[in-house]
């Protein structure tokens, strides 16, 4: 099966962009908004790809051999499942930041995205009283 997952570095690379766009101060300019929210659209899609693969990176880091020893290592030392929790995010943690940053450009576009409705609708109300719009 060729699952076609992304490469660590391009996950960052893309996340990289789509973050800068995120942070763009948004215009009330009806078309502008348009444009941006078909923008939203296609990076909603692509995080939640992004963010799967992400999570596949993370989950091989955590199944990895340094893991194993890790674990064989606590159990010599009888270290408790917390402490063998805390080894494991501090050896997975740079995996850990690529899900938490794919996860939370997903969410910020998806707002977005919500706001970008709300000023059509709000437009399309104003369009309507002024009598420049008619609902079919």
């Amino acid at each position: 099966m060729n699952l076609n997952i992304t490469p660590q570095s391009q996950i960052l690379e893309e996340l990289t962009e789509i973050d800068s766009f995120l942070n763009i101060t948004a215009s009330e300019q009806i078309e502008e908004t348009v444009l941006r929210g078909n923008d939203l659209v296609v990076y909603i899609s692509r995080t939640g790809k992004l963010l799967a693969d992400a999570k596949y990176w993370l989950n091989q880091a955590k199944k990895s051999e340094v893991l194993e020893i890790i674990v064989d290592m606590t159990k010599e030392t009888k270290a408790t499942a917390k402490t063998v929790n805390a080894l494991v995010d501090s050896v997975c943690r740079e995996e850990q930041y690529l899900v938490d940053w794919c996860e939370r450009c997903n969410r910020t576009a998806t707002h977005q995205l919500d706001w970008c409705r709300t000023l059509i609708s709000k437009a399309k109300e104003e369009m309507r009283l002024s009598g420049m719009y008619v609902h079919k």
